[in-house]
């Protein structure tokens, strides 16, 4: 009886040593959980890995070098035909350019600016005047280098939900198109403090923005 309990025991051991030497997929990032007293079984779930910490960058990356990137419109888009372009769902979609050429862009421009910090994934090649509010999709002089972090909260995500504000508000509440794009293209903090609150928010958006 002891030399069966025994045998159990070590085979136990060795089944749970191979489980962690197999792999995190198989062990440390799996869990059980079960999946309701009707259903009698459990069914595993991977943990999430922690989300990616992205470099901080001072507040004068907040904003783009107007002499590098000014801005510049898309001149497709007008006031007179805005429920024909940008205020028709997936529109902005339709017209973004190729990711090849934003990144070979990105690359390029983190040098231009000369940001120390050259991690392409602490960039969002952000269109300063958004192709929701008419910016040009592949001009260089309305592409530029965003970080996402930004010290006090002003990183990229921030400017899209500035973006996603200004698009409803032109949309569905009358605000001038030129009113929307001068306020992207002069001072983009300053616009996201009178029309949408003091405080940054710079959580990434989940839904599309148009």
């Amino acid at each position: 009886m002891f030399s069966l309990r025994r045998k159990t025991l070590l085979s136990v051991i060795l089944a749970a040593t191979a489980l962690i030497a197999s792999g995190p997929h198989s062990f440390a990032h799996t869990l059980w959980h079960r999946q309701g007293w009707h259903h009698g079984f459990y069914r595993p779930y991977r943990v999430l890995p922690p989300r990616v910490r992205h470099a901080i960058h001072p507040l004068r990356d907040a904003r783009p070098n107007p002499s590098l990137t000014p801005g510049a419109l898309n001149p497709v888009v007008t006031q007179a035909d805005i429920r024909q372009t940008i205020c028709v769902r997936g529109y902005s979609r339709s017209i973004r350019p190729p990711e090849r050429y934003t990144e070979r862009l990105k690359r390029a421009q983190i040098r231009e600016y000369g940001y120390r910090d050259h991690w392409l994934r602490d960039y969002e090649e952000d269109h300063l005047i958004a192709l929701s509010l008419g910016g040009s999709p592949t001009s260089p002089e309305n592409l530029w280098p965003q970080p996402h972090e930004v010290v006090e909260g002003w990183g990229s995500y921030a400017k899209d939900r500035l973006e996603s504000r200004l698009h409803w508000l032109v949309c569905h509440r009358g605000l001038a198109l030129a009113t929307a794009q001068r306020a992207l293209a002069r001072n983009w903090i300053a616009a996201y403090k009178r029309y949408v609150g003091p405080v940054p928010n710079n959580h990434k958006l989940h839904w599309d923005r148009g």
